[in-house]
């Protein structure tokens, strides 16, 4: 771990117009979007979602249309823009990306010059160059790319400049990111274009063939992040679910155990352990005995899932961490960056 000097200390020389421009750094997610800005700290933290109108104009961004989703009328629609980690639709991506940066409320007068946005380690440059015009088209004169795994573990206090290999696993909403890292490089990565969106897509699933009971994403989240689980419980819990029976079409209410969604998700979450394990197979010998000291460190929001540490524990036989606040981790380490991007030219892109 790095010390608490080393995490403070400041590689960027501050310039006599500086205080014309806030830099910023973002965790674009396929779930929630994450703002980091230079010298404030983490000042956004909200869906990645946009309600726009039949003129193609957002109406809301964020929290507001998430309130929304699935809940509009023919005048509006809610786009997500991002799908597997990466833009699926262009023109949103940048309507997001530049509310998001308004709703931050930074000076009236201020531009943004520098943005750092994490990448998954796994996409193409086709999607790479999605990601800057992106930016570039929402105001940011100067783009720099990150992988997610990187600013996941300079985000946990990790000195990835050293010759130690750490390995990370960062299960977000669209994908997840498992890499080896060493001197300040990545030795082996591998982006499982599967993340909590899917997880949630089980849950609609398995309500729909047990149950007859059809239920929205925003209830498929819930009951994931209020009764799921990778392994058994001390004590299985039960929730009641609302939803529309599909047998008559009407408003109906059924009891769900956490035994029951855990089979729901098994399969995707039997995916991810396989790909861990490739990736152990996969590491260089000598970064493998950095690992069994270390760990495997756990970031992302799906790093929240109950007892999955306990389940990737008795899969590899290794400790496992999980990151403090591992939500906030990628954005954490991209804001390092932006903080000192001297220091970590050799991380970006």
């Amino acid at each position: 771990m790095a010390s608490e000097a080393f995490r403070n200390k400041k590689h960027s020389q501050s310039g006599f117009m500086d205080w014309l421009y806030t830099d910023i750094a973002i965790d674009l997610g396929t779930a929630n979007t994450l703002i980091y800005a230079k010298g404030q700290g983490i000042v956004l933290n909200e869906p990645s979602i946009v309600a726009i109108n039949s003129q193609d104009q957002p109406v809301a961004v964020g929290h507001e249309a998430r309130l929304m989703h699935e809940k509009t009328h023919k005048s509006i629609r809610t786009v997500r823009p991002l799908r597997d980690g990466v833009i699926a639709d262009f023109e949103v991506a940048e309507l997001m990306i530049r509310g998001m940066i308004k709703k931050v409320k930074l000076k009236w007068y201020s531009s943004t010059r520098k943005m750092v946005v994490c990448v998954p380690s796994g996409i193409t440059e086709v999607e790479k160059r999605a990601v800057r015009d992106s930016a570039e088209r929402a105001g940011a004169k100067d783009v720099y790319l990150v992988d997610e795994p990187m600013a996941a573990a300079i985000g946990i206090g990790l000195n990835v400049h050293e010759p130690v290999g750490n390995m990370i696993v960062d299960i977000g909403g669209g994908t997840t990111e498992i890499a080896v890292i060493a001197l300040s490089g990545i030795v082996y990565s591998q982006s499982v274009r599967l993340g909590g969106d899917e997880l949630n897509e089980d849950i609609i699933n398995y309500f729909r063939r047990n149950h007859n009971l059809l239920i929205g994403e925003r209830t498929a989240e819930q009951v994931k992040c209020m009764i799921g689980s990778a392994a058994p419980l001390d004590e299985e819990i039960e929730i009641q679910t609302k939803g529309r029976d599909l047998v008559n079409g009407v408003p109906r209410i059924r009891t769900v155990s956490s035994v029951e969604v855990r089979e729901a998700i098994s399969e995707s979450v039997n995916t991810i352990i396989e790909s861990i394990t490739k990736s152990l197979e996969q590491t260089p010998p000598e970064l493998s005995a950095d690992i069994l000291d270390r760990g495997i460190m756990l970031t992302g929001g799906g790093a929240l899932l109950k007892n999955l540490d306990k389940l990737i524990m008795e899969t590899t036989d290794l400790p496992v961490h999980i990151a403090e606040d591992p939500l906030t981790a990628v954005v954490r380490g991209t804001g390092e960056v932006l903080e000192n991007l001297h220091y970590y030219r050799s991380v970006i892109s």
